[in-house]
């Protein structure tokens, strides 16, 4: 069974960067899985400034929806797998479906039982970045709020089935489990 770790944090505290740290700690085949698309330039630019920081020692993997069966795909294959970040991938999955349709959040819900359902059974270690997006103000719309509810759901889930949870704050991470 496989050594899970969830990073989360604000924006910008520093997650990533302790998210590679730690990943590099479990050997030198590392894969980075990645849930960003660049759709806008500002994107792309923050993109390829993360692929600069890892450098050539990761494969990267970009999937922007399927993520627990990308897991299931790699396990084993590397020494450790980071995933980042999770929060992205909800937007993804949110966007993906209607968001008028009331099982909107139990659909995108349903795939996040499913990646917890995967870490479980992974012999490959994977650290999870995500965002603690619940600590600001309650979005104005109705889809802002959705995402912040989902988002606040899928971390307690992970978090419940990670080994190890940090939360970083302005560069510092802090444990929690």
């Amino acid at each position: 069974m496989a050594n899970n770790t969830l990073i989360t944090g604000g924006a910008r505290s520093g997650k990533s960067r302790f998210a590679e740290e730690l990943t590099r700690s479990f050997g030198p085949s590392l894969c980075y899985l990645a849930t960003a698309q660049p759709l806008d330039d500002e994107m792309g630019e923050r993109i390829h400034r993360h692929q600069l920081r890892r450098g050539t020692a990761w494969e990267t993997l970009e999937e922007p929806l399927m993520i627990p069966q990308t897991l299931a795909r790699i396990d084993g294959i590397y020494s450790a797998i980071l995933l980042d970040c999770v929060t992205l991938w909800l937007s993804n999955l949110l966007l993906s479906c209607d968001e008028n349709d009331p099982g909107c959040e139990e659909q995108v819900l349903s795939h996040v039982h499913r990646l917890a359902g995967t870490l479980r059974g992974m012999s490959t270690p994977v650290v999870l970045v995500t965002n603690e997006v619940g600590q600001g103000i309650v979005p104005e719309n109705r889809l802002g709020r959705l995402y912040r509810d989902i988002a606040g759901q899928a971390n307690q889930l992970l978090a419940a089935g990670c080994d190890a949870v940090y939360v970083t704050i302005s560069g510092i991470p802090l444990k929690l489990k």
